[in-house]
């Protein structure tokens, strides 16, 4: 069979492909508007998961006493003992009744069978009665199981009639930035609100503890959301909802979630002790700036310096030393310095670990077993020493800008220096120097210059014409105050 086709047909052909393509490039930007605007609703994902989320009323019982100030007056003014009767005598015997406080804030079910609620410890941290209420209007009385102000974590147990609705943690470190998040919770005590926004960033470090790894969302979070769940869109928890930046007090769109990651392990711990048990190495570090690691000959500013090692801890009984970068924990890498404790504290105690430090330009291997961290000690895996004060002692002699001299005993009684500190005196620091710059002190005692020990000045000048020589552009100072804590201070060579 032929078929014929005439200039008009092959117009009219023309015009019908056409129209499909461009019906094709429609429906694909359709598409990518839709994906870009965020899913079309999320009516049925919030009204899967409403029931299992609780609003989180807390009382306390205080003191408080009601009394009026006098108001400052100078001495001899007119009126002065009449002011002091009546005030006296209005304050005398005052309202110091107990009274009730009472908190808003959210939590989760997460085991409907056992009745194992989530929520922030700063929500019912000092409560006397904890009550969960929930979507359907039932109200529970809560029992604490147990907390973790470190990471803002609180369990809570109710006595259901019947199996509660529950929803699972999920794995936070599979989110990405852009995804869709949704929170649910208790803003200013209004009940059960759904807001949705996006992840806006991972792993933030805002200073509120030691393990600080947040998710930053611009999902609404409010007053009243802390302890609340934050899903992705499978409805899997990967958060909890806990703190927000604003100078307002209301959301400018920057929420902080714990991880789900973080939470799992601690919600484990305290539904099986009531308590947190940490792994614990046993040093005190410094995070390794960019001038740290040009003076240790290090290719990029990564690990975390040893600036202290506690005694009888398992980085001694490892021969773990002041000075070493710790550049990888049990196979893990370590980015930056406050990833360290986190690794340490989520590895089980008494596990035999290997932890990769550099030492003197050479990676060394050592095997540490860990402890357990324990909370009346407390974890000085981040601290960094502060720097101390002093008066000015008899000049020897000059380099980095600072005047140094051999400690002696009159040097250590002119500045109270601990006997056991050993090293030689910075006696005064010149001003505008390249080691006031970095908060060198007068009374400072330096113990080594990259990484060797020095116990005179001439040493000093020794190590320090050493670097020139090598071409380095800082040298890595090891120094004490006067009671002994140390801190690793790059100074800049000048030429």
């Amino acid at each position: 069979m032929a078929f014929h086709f005439s200039l008009q047909s092959f117009k009219i052909a023309r015009a019908l492909a056409l129209g499909v393509m461009l019906g094709s490039v429609a429906v694909t930007q359709s598409a990518s508007l839709v994906h870009a605007q965020g899913p079309a609703s999320v009516a049925d994902l919030a009204e899967g998961l409403a029931d299992a989320v609780v609003n989180i009323s807390t009382s306390q019982t205080v003191k408080s006493q009601r009394t009026v100030p006098m108001p400052k007056v100078p001495d001899g003014a007119p009126f002065q003992e009449f002011f002091e009767e009546f005030f006296n005598q209005r304050n005398k015997g005052g309202d110091d009744r107990p009274r009730k406080v009472q908190s808003l804030g959210s939590g989760f079910v997460i085991d409907g069978v056992e009745g194992i609620i989530i929520t922030n410890n700063h929500v019912i941290e000092g409560a006397d009665e904890i009550t969960a209420n929930f979507n359907d209007g039932t109200k529970l009385k809560a029992e604490l199981i147990g907390t973790d102000p470190k990471t803002d974590l609180a369990v809570l147990k109710v006595e259901p009639e019947a199996p509660l609705t529950a929803v699972s943690l999920g794995d936070s470190d599979k989110i990405r930035v852009g995804d869709w998040v949704m929170a649910i919770g208790n803003p200013f005590g209004l009940g059960g609100t759904v807001t949705v926004g996006i992840v806006s960033a991972r792993n933030r470090d805002i200073k509120a503890g030691p393990y600080d790894n947040f998710i930053q969302t611009d999902a609404s979070i409010n007053r009243g959301n802390s302890g609340g769940p934050l899903f992705d869109m499978d409805g899997n928890v990967v958060g909890i909802n806990t703190a927000i930046i604003s100078p307002s007090g209301g959301s400018i769109g920057i929420g902080f979630a714990i991880p789900s990651k973080t939470a799992t392990r601690v919600i484990a711990q305290l539904r099986e002790y009531g308590e947190t048990r940490r792994g614990w190495l046993g040093v005190r570090i410094q995070e390794v700036t960019e001038e740290i690691a040009e003076s240790l000959g290090l290719d990029e500013a990564a690990g975390a310096l040893v600036a202290g090692v506690s005694e009888d801890g398992p980085a001694a009984d490892a021969e773990i030393e002041s000075g070493d970068v710790i550049l990888r924990f049990d196979g893990k890498k370590i980015d930056t310095m406050r990833e360290l404790p986190r690794m340490v504290a989520e590895t089980a105690i008494g596990k035999a670990v290997d932890v990769v430090v550099l030492r003197k330009g050479k990676e060394v291997t050592l095997q540490v077993t860990l402890g357990r961290l324990e909370e009346a000690v407390g974890d000085t895996e981040v601290e960094e020493t502060s720097e101390g004060e002093a008066p000015e002692v008899v000049e020897e002699t000059e380099t980095l800008g600072m005047m140094l001299s051999k400690l002696d005993d009159a040097a250590r009684e002119t500045f109270t220096i601990d006997e056991d500190v050993e090293g030689v005196l910075v006696k005064e620091v010149v001003p505008g120097s390249a080691a006031e710059e970095k908060r060198v002190q007068a009374g400072d005692v330096i113990k080594e210059v990259a990484q060797e020990a020095v116990t005179t000045p001439q040493d000093v000048l020794d190590q320090v014409a050493k670097l020139k020589e090598e071409g380095r552009g800082f040298a890595l100072l090891l120094l004490s105050n006067p009671s002994g804590e140390l801190r690793f201070v790059p100074v800049r060579i000048d030429d």
